[in-house]
């Protein structure tokens, strides 16, 4: 079954040079009454000006990843970790039981564009960590890349049974869905950039998704399109309760 999630599910908000687009991917089936689905809780569209700061906030029982295509911050939190974010170096923070952080955008990095991702964890109260990724190249081009996930041959880890992977798709190539990591999962497929027909049919847009279960459909670039893929084992154990990966209903 393929479900298509268009923009209109989503939430905007907009704070000064702060603009993100919020999906609450659980929303497109209502007979759930979770705003997350399974171990994906929430996705957050981001495009954010240089200069501005994000201030010291919390974070509690959720596993974020921060992926960028565009722009730098400059990363501080409450575990004393320090760095530089971009579309090349991708940031987990793996929340757990109590977790703080800021975030500045540089001048240097020029607008940002990206997604912060928010996923359950197995279990609340876990200890806190952060990993950094620097990824080879910025683009994995027409092949399936593994960005983070609940197997040690994710570059970055995730603690709950989760997989992140991520391609750009060039304008006329086609791409399936890459093999399975565990039994009975669905997948979510995201147009962050550009423009997909799923089976010559349904037709995704920039932050557009559908969500994909018991098929496996082909997908072919209109233009070239960044595309990141999520993963759930829908079946798995996971803490629906985390400050902002958790069900709000």
């Amino acid at each position: 079954m393929i479900t298509k999630i268009d923009n209109t599910i989503k939430y905007g908000k907009q704070h000064g040079g702060f603009g993100i687009q919020i999906l609450y991917p659980g929303l497109i089936k209502p007979e759930l009454s979770d705003t997350g689905f399974s171990t994906i809780g929430r996705i957050d569209h981001a495009k954010i000006t240089p200069g501005t700061l994000i201030p010291m906030h919390p974070h509690k029982d959720d596993e974020i990843l921060t992926y960028l295509r565009s722009g730098k911050v400059s990363h501080l939190d409450s575990e004393a970790h320090t760095g530089i974010i971009s579309n090349q170096n991708l940031m987990m923070m793996n929340a757990g039981a109590t977790f703080y952080h800021e975030e500045s955008v540089l001048d240097e990095g020029g607008t940002l564009q990206g997604l912060q991702i928010f996923i359950r964890p197995e279990v609340k109260g876990l200890k806190p960590e952060v990993q950094f990724y620097q990824l080879p190249e910025i683009y994995s081009i027409n092949e399936w890349r593994k960005i983070a996930g609940y197997q040690a041959d994710y570059p970055l880890q995730i603690r709950s049974r989760t997989w992140i992977m991520d391609l750009r798709l060039e304008k006329g190539e086609e791409i399936f869905l890459p093999d399975s990591p565990a039994e009975n999962v669905a997948f979510l497929f995201y147009v962050f950039d550009g423009e997909v027909n799923v089976n010559d049919s349904t037709r995704l847009n920039t932050g557009e998704s559908i969500l994909i279960e018991n098929t496996s459909p082909t997908f072919r670039a209109s233009e070239t399109s960044d595309i990141v893929l999520f993963i759930t084992q829908t079946d798995s154990v996971h803490f629906d309760g985390g400050m902002y990966s958790g069900n709000l209903q």
